[in-house]
């Protein structure tokens, strides 16, 4: 998921996208510990992608509180 796809979205978007994202990350780390899947590279991007949405929110928080100082 491109950074950009990610800052167009809408705050409730952005927390069911990253719900759904630690949903299949978790799916995943359990058929890996299991011994059924070796989707490492799945694993690994699915990370950066909740890392990428998380860091949005943050920065969407501090956004708004700048403005609220001012």
């Amino acid at each position: 998921m491109k950074a950009e796809k990610v800052r167009n979205l809408t705050d409730a978007e952005l927390k069911h996208q990253e719900r759904d994202l630690a949903d299949q990350l978790f799916k995943l780390k359990f058929q890996l510990n299991m011994g059924q899947t070796e989707s490492l590279k799945k694993i690994r991007g699915l990370r950066k992608d909740i890392a990428r949405i998380k860091t949005i929110v943050r920065e969407q928080e501090l956004a708004a509180q700048k403005s609220e100082n001012r």
